[in-house]
């Protein structure tokens, strides 16, 4: 009953450095200035490719704020759309999850698994700016098999088309909750980490919370050019092609880390490798 990785929400110390830094690396616009009374945050969004990215501040006392005073900024919740939102809305209900609905919005009442979020109708967007879409957000937990069937249960998701993960090198297994695969990468990346790295490190000082996030774009060069030229922080995807992966460091993004992977090339670790492509220089991938 998902759609789309639709947005993510980042709680900042500064909205508009934010909507600079968005424009300079994503060629991110900005759609709209407001402010949510569930949050209760002031709010400034902007668009790249068919994605939101909402900038938080606290307003008074409420999550955003909690999340400030305890971690600074980051990666706070994330946004899924679905073809249905009355059906979702009765699907919650039906679950004994409570449901917020302001302006359209559905926000979970509960965060079980540290990802606040809220849930929206399908709509269609015109692209813009230098990426394609946000279509993973990464959720690190105690316990991956109990999260990922929480979500599966309350968001009416198939389980038959997720998709095993597991990282030798950065410490990790889990599973993909592909929402509709192999038409879209969209999903939900739960895992549960261990050995000391960067993933388990997060966990160990946070607990279950929201960890990254991924994006693709048709240039992954142009936009490490972007960032070399205005000496912004990342790092390239280990033992991947150039022009097929980085990281973006969270220094550069307000306390968030962000993966970027060349369009389709998600598909190389998403269970449908035969979609990836080739990378640049790398026609054997």
């Amino acid at each position: 009953m998902l759609s789309y990785v639709d947005r993510v929400q980042l709680v900042v110390p500064d909205r508009k450095a934010a909507v600079e830094r968005w424009n300079v690396i994503f060629g991110a616009e900005q759609v709209s200035e407001d402010g949510s009374r569930f949050l209760n945050a002031h709010r400034t969004t902007v668009q790249a490719g068919r994605s939101l990215f909402e900038f938080l501040e606290p307003a008074g006392p409420g999550p955003v704020q909690d999340f400030r005073d305890r971690w600074g900024q980051g990666l706070y919740g994330a946004g899924f759309s679905t073809p249905d939102l009355g059906a979702i809305a009765k699907r919650l209900a039906a679950a004994g999850v409570p449901g917020v609905d302001e302006k359209g919005c559905l926000y979970l009442g509960e965060t079980r698994f540290g990802m606040p979020t809220v849930i929206v109708q399908d709509e269609h967007r015109d692209f813009a700016g230098h990426i394609r879409c946000v279509y993973e957000v990464t959720n690190p937990v105690g316990y991956w098999e109990a999260a990922s069937s929480y979500y599966t249960e309350i968001f009416g998701l198939d389980q038959s088309k997720y998709c095993p993960i597991e990282s030798k090198l950065y410490g990790y297994k889990g599973t993909l909750t592909l929402f509709d695969p192999p038409h879209r990468l969209d999903r939900i990346e739960v895992t549960q980490t261990w050995g000391g790295g960067a993933m388990d490190r997060f966990w160990q000082k946070r607990g279950d919370s929201l960890y990254m996030c991924y994006i693709e774009t048709d240039d992954v060069t142009a936009m490490e050019a972007r960032l070399q030229s205005a000496n912004l922080r990342y790092a390239p995807g280990e033992g991947r092609p150039d022009g097929t992966n980085i990281f973006i460091h969270p220094q550069t993004l307000f306390g968030m880390l962000m993966g970027v992977s060349k369009t389709d090339y998600g598909w190389l670790w998403s269970g449908r490798p035969e979609l990836a492509g080739a990378g640049p220089g790398d026609a054997a991938h």
